[in-house]
């Protein structure tokens, strides 16, 4: 089987590593999914989404001169589904992520509220720390 650039293929996870995934393609051939193009979220343990002999769907993205295919699954997947509904539509079973989806807020005001929730308990944290440390040495001679 012949396969080009921009290909959308079936192929099956044979491998897992801290940066990506291999995946053997159905011409015996292997390629690379970067951690980076395995989700439309942030992706910090690929084996959150992908465990082996997983059968996903993969987008070529590149192909050179040494024989290496990167691959994605992202670009293979329709971006308005979720997280969950893409893991288990990928593997075709009802494999899904073993961490709970994050709903992040959708509007700019929802993001700030969120930023501001976060930063003002960071700052809070840090008070408490200066505060038991015995003050700042700032002033100080």
């Amino acid at each position: 089987m012949e396969f080009g650039i921009g290909a959308v293929l079936d192929g099956k996870v044979t491998g897992i590593t801290k940066f990506g995934a291999f995946v053997t393609l159905p011409d015996g051939k292997t390629g690379l999914v970067h951690i980076s193009e395995i989700a439309h979220t942030f992706v910090n343990d690929i084996r959150d989404y992908l465990k082996e002999g997983q059968t996903v769907r993969v987008k070529v993205l590149g192909m050179d001169g040494t024989n290496r295919i990167n691959l994605s699954i992202k670009k293979a997947m329709d971006p308005s589904s979720s997280r969950q509904e893409h893991s288990a539509r990928l593997s075709g079973s009802s494999f899904a992520p073993r961490r709970p989806a994050n709903k992040e807020p959708t509007c700019f005001e929802d993001r700030l509220k969120q930023f501001m929730q976060a930063s003002d308990s960071k700052m809070s944290d840090l008070n408490r720390y200066i505060d038991k440390k015995g003050g700042s040495r700032r002033g100080r001679r």
